[in-house]
């Protein structure tokens, strides 16, 4: 008898996890048998996890926090892009049985901006030409957004960090097209920025607001925010109120899932408004 495949989301804390609910909703939507489930490991755990998972059933998953680099470490084959991003997030087994490492918060996000902004939004907020894409925070998700833009062809990034090393030693993934610029200069260079992202952790619920004027922006430009804690932060809530196009945090982790489930479970699901209403539904109810 042929068992069920199986999935997981690794982390350390990991019951605040929506993968199941976004993974279980598709398993249900497309009829598939197999499972998905949390599985906490500690940091001193990770490897071991990492070479016995397949015993436990499991045929691949996804990891998060801490467990990132440590899996980009004992992935066997890395994709080209997690290789640039110096992550993993997704975890496959190839025919061999050898550990497979892709990055997919990249893809993820950028279906996102193509969904909520059109394909064409390069041309429409005009940083396929002139304008700059400004992306604040230098942590791990700003790398591997900036290597997304990069892959899209982008020509000309800006990163910004509180702490200005940090925000210079991305420019390391494409010099010619990455400036680093400082953190009390972003007023004067809203004006020359056609998509504006905040990858910090400022605007979520429970840290502090990002205090950042928008009223240079251009008119055509837009924001987007990674924090989905609060849907609505005080960022997009800003953009909204000057009538610039705004989009929200939860459909990039909403469509960073798609390749894993693809590769796990046969079927290439789609991101719907049904699975969005599914996932704010479970957001609201943990307040």
């Amino acid at each position: 008898m042929t068992s069920l495949p199986k999935a997981f989301v690794v982390g350390h804390p990991i019951a605040h996890s929506r993968s199941p609910l976004i993974h279980g909703h598709w398993l249900a939507a497309h009829g598939l048998p197999g499972r998905y489930e949390r599985v906490d490991v500690a940091p001193e755990a990770f490897p071991a996890f990492l070479r016995d998972f397949p015993e436990r059933g499991f045929v691949g998953g996804n990891v998060t926090i801490p467990h990132k680099e440590a899996a980009f470490r004992g992935a066997a084959l890395l994709t080209p892009r997690a290789e640039r991003i110096g992550a993993v997030n997704t975890l496959s087994l190839d025919a061999a049985g050898r550990l497979h490492g892709d990055n997919t918060d990249a893809p993820g996000f950028l279906a996102h901006l193509d969904a909520s902004l059109g394909a064409d939004w390069p041309r429409t907020t005009g940083t396929d030409a002139g304008r700059a894409v400004l992306v604040l925070g230098a942590g791990g998700a700003a790398r591997a957004i900036l290597v997304g833009l990069l892959e899209r062809g982008l020509p000309h990034l800006r990163v910004a960090n509180r702490t200005a090393a940090r925000a210079e030693a991305l420019r390391a993934l494409d010099p010619a097209r990455i400036e680093a610029v400082a953190w009390a200069h972003l007023p004067a260079l809203t004006g020359g920025t056609g998509l504006l992202v905040n990858t910090t952790s400022l605007g979520m619920a429970g840290a502090g607001a990002l205090d950042l004027d928008l009223s240079g922006l251009p008119p055509e430009a837009a924001v987007a925010d990674i924090v989905y804690v609060p849907l609505e932060t005080p960022l997009l809530a800003a953009a909204r109120a000057r009538g610039l196009r705004a989009v929200d945090g939860l459909g990039m982790l909403l469509h960073q899932a798609v390749p894993g489930f693809a590769r796990w479970f046969g079927v290439t699901p789609h991101v719907t408004p049904e699975l969005r209403a599914l996932v704010v539904a479970d957001l609201e109810g943990r307040r």
